[in-house]
């Protein structure tokens, strides 16, 4: 028997995947009428969230933040059986993760962390990636029941926490990248460049190919071979701002990181590599 804790996007979709491979699934959500929609793919729905989780032998919970999953699992105590397996997927801060652990390994449950680079198509597809970390032997022993959910389980290792860590790092990653193409389209409303040419662009030259060896060349420590000297993407920076202006269009990201490059211009690196902003942070 599993039960599964939070009735989102993610979780209701994680729960019909489940219950296409004829998955036992007592589900529950703080609006009730979720839980309840997914007894139409077989799930047995319950208001009680402790009532939910008695029987299971695994539980899955993915809501929305720390205190979410710390106030869920103490209501669901009751109702957990000896033995009990805690899966959670929430996106959560590294120190929550490595708390988590080790109290409930105090309460006598395994608790595992297991956040997941997915959508809820990803979900209902069991495609994407899980991240986790932590006991070796636990992962490995759970290693078939992750992978039937997602297309790829990331083993970070076995330091508590690193997958919560990696979850952020990824996430701000996507974060970032989508405020650039708000400022990328931004600049292009202001030179009546449409979308569709931008997207015709990437197809044929993607930045993204270049993501190993600029991760690569930030993190060398040698900024004094530039490929693109700090000077000049400054001034390349100046024009986007220019051109937005001149359109009375507003950039949200590219001003900050003028600001950052007018920094380290002015402590004389300016012929330097570009990537050289990015040197205080990589260790």
């Amino acid at each position: 028997m599993i039960a599964f804790l939070g009735m989102g996007l993610l979780g209701s979709n994680f729960v019909k995947a489940l219950r296409k491979r004829n998955e036992a699934v007592q589900v529950w959500n703080r609006t009730a009428s979720r839980a309840k929609a997914l007894e139409a793919d077989g799930a047995v729905a319950f208001e009680n969230v402790a009532d939910a989780v008695r029987g299971a032998e695994r539980v899955h919970i993915v809501v929305k933040d720390d205190a979410a999953v710390d106030e869920v699992l103490a209501a669901a105590l009751p109702g957990l059986q000896p033995g009990a397996i805690i899966i959670d997927h929430t996106t959560t801060s590294k120190e929550g993760a490595i708390a988590r652990t080790a109290a409930w390994k105090e309460k006598g449950f395994t608790y595992m962390h297991v956040p997941v680079f997915m959508g809820p198509a990803n979900a209902l597809d069991s495609t994407g990636y899980m991240l986790t970390s932590g006991d070796q032997a636990l992962i490995q022993k759970m290693q078939p029941v992750l992978a039937a959910m997602t297309g790829k389980v990331l083993n970070l290792g076995s330091e508590v926490g690193r997958g919560a860590a990696l979850k952020l790092i990824g996430n701000l990653f996507l974060v970032t990248f989508t405020a650039g193409l708000v400022d990328t389209f931004a600049l292009a409303k202001s030179m009546d460049v449409p979308v569709e040419a931008i997207s015709d662009l990437f197809k044929e030259w993607s930045p993204a190919n270049a993501l190993p060896l600029r991760i690569q060349r930030m993190t060398a420590g040698d900024y004094s071979k530039p490929s693109w000297e700090l000077n000049m993407a400054r001034k390349d920076t100046q024009l986007f701002m220019n051109e937005a202006d001149k359109a009375g269009v507003s950039l949200s990201i590219i001003p900050a990181i003028a600001a950052l490059m007018d920094q380290w211009i002015e402590k004389g690196h300016g012929n330097e590599d570009w990537t050289v902003i990015g040197s205080a942070n990589v260790k």
